[in-house]
């Protein structure tokens, strides 16, 4: 088992810089997942650590092994491509054994190891398959036990579900979240998917443009995120955001949008007191939005009156897209909602559940 370091890690490619001194510590048995938008450096943070690109600045520790300089094959780690990267001439057995034949383990050690992870992952009656009869899921576990087979340190995972259907993906996760539960080893995990980032990790780094925004638990990135772009990236549908003031009415805070003002709660009211007139950006989530008619009982609701936009029956929810003024916003409400097209009417925005950030910097203001 390992520990994985990223100590102020830069990575240039000529005068574009990808990474800009990152620093990760990813602790031994951890399931981190590297999330954030396309072009972002989480996959070149991952090949980095894999040997796969060179390091411009700083160092990558495995356990207290500095590998900046060793070799990939040396390295202890094994990869699961976005792309399933099976030999097609060979079957399903060979194409997990090919890295240990490479390395001359013994042909009872290969058999063992082969075996055991086709039953780990379901594959035992595939063996002898080549990869053009196999289904896209089956391809991702034969590519997932070649990893296993090598018994390695840390398993790195770039975007593996990708190429995968949506029904598959969800199967897919759950398969990986109980191999990481049985192996107990050291996950890294690429996604652009917060959707698998929030189901799957034990802890998240967002990242975007090379910087490290927020690293922490799924729970915490959702309920604290530390900016806006952490806060509108995680959540889906995303995170609503009015461009507002703060405004101070005796002993009362409001937030003023221009178009609507909601009241803040006084237990969450003292880190606004001194900030009267302050521009901010008032963030709230859809799913602290409701219908009216069918709001909780128990919540600290404020009206804010608005026009029906579109409606998406969900089934279990109905996303309700609104008009107030110059602003629009969703709110993920009670499937037994009569908002219609066009409707005007007043939603609850729950008022418990806010977030304020500095329109300037867009650090959160807590």
């Amino acid at each position: 088992m390992a520990s994985v370091t990223y100590k102020n890690v830069v990575k240039k490619f000529g005068d574009l810089t990808i990474i800009k001194n990152l620093n990760i510590v990813v602790e031994d048995k951890e399931f981190l997942v590297l999330v954030g938008p396309s072009g972002c450096g989480k996959t070149t943070a991952l090949r980095l650590l894999a040997g796969l690109e060179e390091i411009t600045d700083g160092e990558i520790v495995i356990d207290d092994r500095v590998v900046n300089d060793v070799a990939p094959k040396d390295r202890d780690i094994a990869m699961v491509f976005q792309s399933y990267a099976l030999y097609p001439h060979l079957s399903v057995y060979d194409n997990m054994a090919f890295g240990l034949k490479l390395r001359k383990t013994p042909k009872d050690e290969i058999k063992r190891r082969v075996n055991e992870a086709a039953e780990i992952l379901g594959i035992t009656d595939l063996l002898q398959r080549k990869p053009r009869q196999l289904s896209g899921g089956q391809r991702q576990r034969v590519a997932v036990g070649r990893a296993i087979v090598r018994e390695p340190k840390v398993f790195l995972f770039d975007e593996p579900l990708s190429n995968l259907d949506a029904k598959l993906r969800v199967q897919m996760r759950a398969e990986i979240s109980k191999l990481h539960q049985r192996l107990q080893t050291t996950f890294i995990y690429v996604t652009h998917d917060q959707t698998e980032a929030m189901t799957m990790a034990s802890r998240i780094a967002v990242i975007t443009k090379g910087n490290l925004q927020q690293l922490d638990t799924p729970q915490n990135l959702y309920d604290h995120p530390n900016n806006l772009f952490v806060a509108g990236f995680i959540g889906s549908p995303a995170m609503n955001f009015f461009p507002a003031k703060l405004v101070k009415q005796g002993e009362k805070i409001l937030v003023d949008s221009g178009d609507f003002q909601v009241t803040i709660p006084d237990s969450h009211s003292a880190p606004y007191k001194s900030m009267d007139g302050r521009s901010v950006i008032f963030g709230i989530r859809p799913e602290n939005i409701h219908d009216a008619d069918f709001a909780p009982q128990d919540i600290r609701g404020e009206k804010v009156t608005a026009k029906v936009d579109v409606t998406e029956l969900m089934g279990n929810e109905t996303l309700v897209y609104l008009v107030s003024g110059r602003n629009t916003f969703v709110g993920r409400v009670d499937p037994r909602s009569k908002l219609r097209l066009n409707d005007t009417t007043q939603v609850i925005f729950d008022m418990d559940k806010f977030h304020i950030f500095d329109a300037g910097t867009e650090e959160a203001i807590r």
